[in-house]
């Protein structure tokens, strides 16, 4: 593998192939532009250790295992990303009375959610915070759709009054 001209042969017949194998494999073409450089610098830097049967198999591990580095690295840099962003949303420049006004709607919301009848509750929350859907609540409870339909909008009528102080 240390003869230029086996080398070049080499990467004219894989180059493409492992470029678009890690394309399909894990996206963003520029990346993968220069994984599969790297890839074929190691494979040089390595040629005495590598024969010419093994090489290809040798190039793709090598690729593969900087595509996966790559990917932890976005994924850190992503939770990071939403770390700042989560920190820069709260640190916003909201009033102390618009703060204030948002914890006494929680507290109002919370209040009224726990005064709900039993059932009303559970499908509320189910629906509301489980993101289930009626189909599935009325599973869960062997009820029919009708009833948890039925349930819900009760719930949400009461919990309309209640937080608006509308009868």
């Amino acid at each position: 593998m240390c003869n230029e001209k086996v080398f070049q042969t080499f990467f004219n017949n894989h180059g493409t192939l492992l470029r678009n194998f890690l394309y399909y494999k894990f996206g963003s073409l520029t990346e993968v532009e220069d994984i599969v450089q790297d890839a074929f610098i190691k494979l040089w830097n390595n040629c005495k250790k590598v024969t010419p049967e093994t090489a290809k198999s040798y190039l793709f591990t090598i690729a593969i295992n900087q595509s996966k580095s790559v990917l932890r690295h976005n994924s850190v840099k992503l939770k990071h990303q939403k770390e700042v962003k989560h920190i820069n949303n709260t640190t916003t420049n909201q009033s102390p009375e618009f703060i204030l006004e948002e914890k006494e709607f929680q507290t109002k919301l919370e209040n009224a959610i726990s005064s709900l009848p039993e059932r009303q509750r559970e499908v509320f929350l189910l629906n509301r915070i489980e993101k289930k859907t009626y189909n599935e609540i009325a599973e869960l409870s062997g009820v029919s759709v009708k009833a948890i339909e039925k349930l819900m909008h009760k719930a949400l009528l009461k919990l309309r009054t209640e937080i608006t102080n509308i009868p």
